[in-house]
């Protein structure tokens, strides 16, 4: 059975950093491609940041929604089986509960394609 389990929200001021975490069990990190997602009050889930699955490389592929690129990095350690989103210059349009979630595709940005999801973590971004 897949388990993810997504921790490291909280409150933080404008301009501060949080790091999320998402550990998988039952399913192989490294060989699955995982994503983060978010979702406001009152508004749709909607994709934050992806890696691609790995297909007997090591080399994996990490993609962006437009409103985080260059302020967020999502990457894993195979080791532990973990996914992280460092997320950097926080804006209280952040504010959401974010959700990690395990893909048997190769890559995505929508919702449906991915078939397990961590519970959520609040973050929530003072201004």
């Amino acid at each position: 059975q897949v388990q993810l389990v997504d921790a490291g929200g909280g409150l933080v001021q404008a301009g501060g950093s949080l790091r999320l975490s998402c550990a998988a069990s039952g399913r192989t990190f490294s060989t699955s491609a995982m994503g983060w997602f978010r979702q406001a009050p009152g508004k749709d889930r909607v994709f934050v940041a992806g890696i691609s699955r790995s297909a007997g490389s090591t080399y994996r592929t990490s993609y962006y929604a437009d409103s985080v690129k260059g302020r967020f990095t999502i990457f894993g350690d195979n080791a532990k089986n973990t996914m992280y989103l460092q997320m950097n210059s926080l804006k209280p349009e952040d504010t959401a509960v974010y959700y990690c979630a395990t893909s048997p595709l190769e890559r995505s940005m929508a919702w449906k394609d991915y078939d397990y999801w961590g519970q959520g973590t609040q973050v929530t971004v003072s201004s």
